[in-house]
């Protein structure tokens, strides 16, 4: 062992210098005479076998030569890169010598102190100093120049790479010129990057996951693409907002453009989803998850939910990057778009960035985290840790999620890691550190509309983003067909609040408040209050002094609520604040209300987000005039709507039938111009005509 170890020090030594600078050429000398045997480690000797360098082997070329080594390393898992050259071509002797070294050979220099100013990136670097290497000299011979192997070391001092990970060093992960166009072709054509791998493993056979590159490689060859060709795209889009701007002055758009003059960030809204925002502005989600591949840019979008639970979308960001500055930015901006009015509550997933934006900028809105946001991360963090029990843990998050007090949960919190074994695991102790923007216990109180518990919304609301973001499959129209996207979600949600409003409301308990509710209340909103009275039935209410009532299940001795009762402004309150974060009267409140004889639930505890009918669009949203005489018209066109409804409901063919014209007649109605010349009379006989007459032809007999 001590003179296998001096015959290493020999063979190393000159390589040492050599990566340091020029040698003399005695030192040069002395390392090519010391140099004369191969050295294998243990490790790689039997995966050479005699595909091995070995001193005094000729290559044609040194480009042959680095070919036959760079091959040599990936069967024994470690990558190669060029590290210096002796002479110069056409210079004298011309080029004499050259290395090969292992990719994690030599150090990485020290990096300058930052100042600050500049921010830069201190990643670890894989370098360790490893010495293994190739050397090749120039050797002119009779049958013409060659290049002979005159030193080789296969000594590492690190680990190698099994063979299903080295080919996912970046010398491995080659993306050759088809796969390129193709890539590129994809591309323009919207498709995402993880589409693009599945589709190119299809065509070319094979597992995947063992293509010879990469997701995050096809998304940098993408991003360096967009970059050659963005100043004609970004016109492009800002072209596709003043064309539309000019069709519908209502539309509202901003952007910013860097010193170069070239688009940095831009948003827009739509004047649908300005009017939207007025009454469903309450509670917004935030999402920043996704990229409009066809630009390599991050996508905002803006969505809330309407009184018929389904999503409404609020407006659209394309940024540049995702920092503190663009985030402050978007968020000014839909503000302006939505005259100022900040919504109570905003969900978004987890950015750093992001939250100070929104402490900034909303510093009266409160700021939550989307629980379905978070979870899509799941798989990919606590699957390999979890195994087979997985699943299992998944449900008890979500019951811990829906805990109803913050005691509860966190003495549940850690019996789940007890259980499964999660002790020192940084991201269940990250949730843990930020659970009171997420968990519900501590969530309670703050108005979301329904959108941080229910699954069901979690799933159409994922479903729109994936519409909108289809749009960009026409990217030189992408503002228009994003329009066409959130119009049609528009007409569905219309489609089935006819379908919802023609079936018959079947009450459960024949209770006054339950007819009540059923008038006012969309049929959405009044499945969820005709839940809570169902299960108030089951409910005991106790007095216990003042205005002060403990609720609980009849089946338990201990626990339950305590709803408080102010008979001056008819104001009740529960400790489990459901009506404060759902806009819903709770079980407890319900029973109280029962005990006290109330036979209609008071006024302002039916908000207007959750009635069948909301306020009228605002005045400067409206394109036609204000026509005199119009009320009578309207009422006409309200009769025979009334009676439509009634006939429909008769059965369900009928139903089916009515739903079906009665979204033709609308789609009808919208492509009718508007005139701001025509006279109130003519306008609105006009539309009841129309409406009368559709309504009354052989196809649309509902009374037959």
């Amino acid at each position: 062992m001590p003179a296998e170890s001096a015959s290493r020090g020999d063979l190393l030594e000159p390589h040492a210098s050599s990566m340091e600078g020029t040698s003399s050429g005695e030192e040069e000398e002395e390392a090519e005479d010391s140099s004369n045997e191969t050295r294998l480690s243990p490790e790689t000797a039997v995966a050479a076998d005699d595909s091995a360098p070995y001193i005094g082997q000729r290559f044609l070329t040194h480009d042959a030569a680095y070919e036959f080594y760079g091959g040599f390393a990936k069967r024994c898992g470690f990558s190669i890169r060029r590290h210096r050259t002796e002479g110069k071509d056409g210079v004298g002797k011309g080029l004499t010598r050259r290395y090969f070294v292992c990719h994690r050979a030599g150090n990485a220099p020290a990096k300058p102190f930052s100042d600050g100013a500049t921010p830069q990136r201190n990643r670890k670097s894989s370098r360790c100093g490893c010495r293994a290497y190739l050397r090749i000299g120039r050797d002119a011979g009779a049958g013409g120049p060659e290049w002979r192997v005159t030193g080789f070391s296969n000594h590492h001092n690190h680990e190698l790479l099994r063979q299903d990970q080295v080919r996912f060093l970046p010398a491995y992960r080659v993306i050759s010129d088809s796969d390129r166009d193709r890539i590129l072709l994809f591309a323009k054509s919207g498709i995402f990057v993880q589409q693009m791998m599945r589709i190119m493993e299809l065509e070319k056979r094979v597992e995947p996951g063992s293509l010879p590159f990469t997701e995050k490689d096809v998304s940098n060859l993408i991003h360096s693409f967009r970059r050659s060709n963005q100043e004609e795209e970004n016109v492009d889009l800002l072209k596709m907002c003043r064309i539309f701007k000019e069709k519908d002055p209502n539309f509202k758009y901003d952007f910013t453009r860097d010193a170069h003059n070239r688009l940095v960030n831009i948003a827009w809204s739509y004047a649908s989803s300005i009017q939207s925002y007025k009454v469903f502005g309450d509670a917004v989600v935030f999402d920043t998850s996704h990229r409009l591949t066809a630009m390599d840019m991050p996508l905002g979008i803006w969505i809330g939910m309407n009184n018929h639970g389904m999503p409404c979308f609020f407006g659209c960001t394309l940024l540049r990057e995702e920092n503190l500055q663009s985030f402050t930015w978007a968020l000014q901006v839909f503000l302006n778009f939505m005259n100022r009015k900040a919504p109570q509550t905003i969900l978004t997933d987890q950015n750093i960035y992001l939250k100070e934006a929104v402490e900034k900028e909303l510093p009266t809105t409160k700021h939550a985290l989307s629980i379905w946001l978070i979870a899509t991360r799941f798989p990919s963090l606590f699957n390999a840790v979890l195994g087979e029990h997985y699943n299992d843990w998944e449900n008890e998050f979500y019951r811990l999620h829906n805990m109803e007090n913050t005691m509860d949960f966190d003495h549940g919190w850690n019996d789940m890691v007890d259980c499964y074994g999660l002790h020192g695991n940084r991201h269940i102790a990250s949730l843990f550190a930020s659970r009171n923007i997420w968990a519900l216990p501590y969530l309670r109180g703050h108005f979301s509309a329904g959108l941080t518990a229910s699954p069901g919304v979690s799933k159409s609301i994922s479903d729109f983003i994936q519409r909108l973001l289809s749009a960009q499959r026409r990217l030189s129209h992408f503002i228009e067909q994003a329009a066409v996207v959130v119009d049609y979600k528009d007409q569905a949600g219309e489609q089935q609040t006819v379908q919802q409003n023609l079936k018959n409301i079947n009450l459960k308990t024949a209770a006054p408040m339950e007819s009540h509710a059923a008038a006012i209340f969309t049929p959405y909103a009044f499945s969820k209050l005709q839940d809570e009275l169902v299960a108030a039935a089951h409910y005991a209410s106790f007095h216990l002094e003042g205005d002060v009532f403990l609720v609980r299940h009849h089946a338990k001795t201990d626990g339950g609520s305590i709803v408080t009762w102010h008979q001056r402004g008819e104001l009740i309150s529960c400790s489990c604040q459901m009506f404060e974060s759902s806009g819903i009267l709770c079980r407890h409140t319900l029973r109280v209300l029962t005990t006290l004889n109330y036979f209609q639930i008071p006024d302002h505890y039916l908000p207007v987000r959750w009635h069948k009918t909301l306020p009228p669009p605002s005045k400067s949203l409206i394109c036609a005039p204000k026509y005199s005489g119009a009320s009578e018209r309207v009422k006409t066109l309200q009769s025979i709507v009334s009676a439509l409804v009634s006939e429909a409901a008769k059965s369900d063919e009928r139903m089916d039938l009515a739903t079906h014209e009665v979204s033709v007649l609308l789609s009808r109605i919208r492509q009718q111009p508007v005139s701001v010349n025509v006279s109130g009379d003519s306008a609105h006989s006009s539309l009841a005509a129309v409406a009368k007459d559709f309504i009354s032809s052989e196809n649309v007999n509902i009374s037959k």
